[in-house]
């Protein structure tokens, strides 16, 4: 536009703005904001919009409060963007000490508040705003059920999730619309009433891969493995790719089934059928899956070929396995690899000086002792060893 020698309007800035935004391109939002003010557009009110858009996405909340400090007219949507730039930045008070300042609120503005309240661990003020935005007659919408239903699970609120069912069952939300059937299937199964969310899911009219994902890991969660493995297979008979979480929620299904057999093969099939290449998490599910299953070299051998540096969890997940199956040996050796990522976890010594005292290896004792001193690490309250 510019090698064209086309000169700019005030149409042209919002737009280019927004994509920075979009785009979290701080450095080129601020050659965009330099020409903004070259050419005097300033004074437009969607291009000043654009610039707290900006900065606020950008973290950068004193250039946005500048901007927002200077405008006349503040609309709700200005107030939006500062409420989430700052409790996106880390200062949840200073997001909603705004939210009370506002004149004027919509549902988008409620919606915002309460779900950066649960983004932050603050879970029970995002249900006291709930209500609160109920009192003041705020009709609640597709994003508010989908907000505060897991809100109420974490919290369990079961007689408020069971309200927001009825609710959007009366305002049409479900089974119109798949979020807030998603949204319901997740509540039910993590309230431990899988029987009401396999109903809600098998009622829903249209499905996406979120629905499969949340009804087979609800089974994980609830114990019934074989019954999450039977989606599993259904999601692929009716045509559904599945994504990496679909493989989480199928590999837990059968380490709570002990189907180790069918793990292994999912895990083939996740990487040759789908082209889903494993995470740490994948690989994570398939050690508990062959740890529980009692195939501790099967186990270990996976950890030794993976792809990535096992992290602690990895470790971790194998070593309790060993120890359930009196695999001392590769206890011990998983123990050390977990030591090594963990230096500053006293339980990770104690079981290390512990296996070692089991086996009669009393100068193994002695140095791990030694080497907790060195470490400065001190044993835990109600932790045994012998040292």
């Amino acid at each position: 536009m510019k090698q064209r020698g086309i000169w700019p309007d005030e149409f042209t800035f919002a737009p280019l703005l927004k994509a920075c935004a979009n785009l979290e391109d701080l450095e080129m939002g601020q050659g965009v904001h330099k020409h903004v003010l070259a050419l005097g557009f300033g004074r437009f009110g969607s291009i000043r919009i654009g610039i707290v858009e900006l900065y606020s996405g950008c973290g950068r909340m004193m250039e946005a409060k500048k901007v927002f400090d200077e405008m006349p007219h503040r609309d709700v949507i200005l107030w939006n963007l500062m409420v989430k730039g700052y409790s996106q930045s880390g200062n949840v008070d200073m997001g909603l000490g705004l939210f009370r300042q506002m004149g004027e609120r919509t549902v988008v503005s409620w919606n915002l508040m309460i779900s950066l309240l649960a983004q932050n661990g603050r879970e029970k003020e995002a249900l006291a705003l709930f209500h609160e935005m109920r009192n003041g007659e705020f009709e609640p919408d597709e994003a508010t059920v989908v907000t505060v239903l897991p809100v109420c699970a974490q919290l369990g609120e079961l007689d408020l999730g069971r309200w927001i069912h009825s609710y959007a069952k009366s305002k049409g939300l479900y089974p119109n619309l798949v979020s807030v059937g998603n949204a319901l299937v997740d509540f039910f199964g993590k309230s431990g009433d899988l029987e009401t969310a396999i109903t809600i899911f098998n009622d829903m009219p249209r499905k996406n891969v979120v629905s499969w994902n949340a009804a087979i890991s609800n089974c994980a969660f609830n114990g019934k493995g074989e019954l999450g493995v039977q989606l599993f297979d259904e999601m692929l008979d009716e045509g559904v790719r599945p994504n990496d979480s679909t493989y989480v929620g199928a590999f837990a299904c059968c380490a709570h089934a002990g189907l180790v057999q069918r793990g292994g093969d999912l895990f083939d099939s996740m990487i040759a059928n789908h082209d889903i290449e494993p995470t740490i998490e994948h690989y994570g599910c398939m050690v508990d899956l062959l740890g529980r299953g009692g195939c501790l070299k099967e186990a270990h051998k996976l950890v030794e070929t993976m792809t990535m540096e096992p992290n602690a969890a990895i470790w971790g997940a194998l070593v309790s396995a060993c120890r359930t199956h009196g695999e001392m040996e590769l206890a011990e050796y998983a123990l050390k690899e977990l030591i090594k990522l963990e230096s500053w976890n006293s339980g990770n010594y104690v079981l290390l000086s512990n296996i070692y005292a089991d086996r009669g290896k009393w100068e193994d004792v002695e140095k791990v002792r030694v080497l907790m001193s060195g470490n400065s690490i001190k044993k835990a309250p109600g932790q045994s060893t012998i040292v």
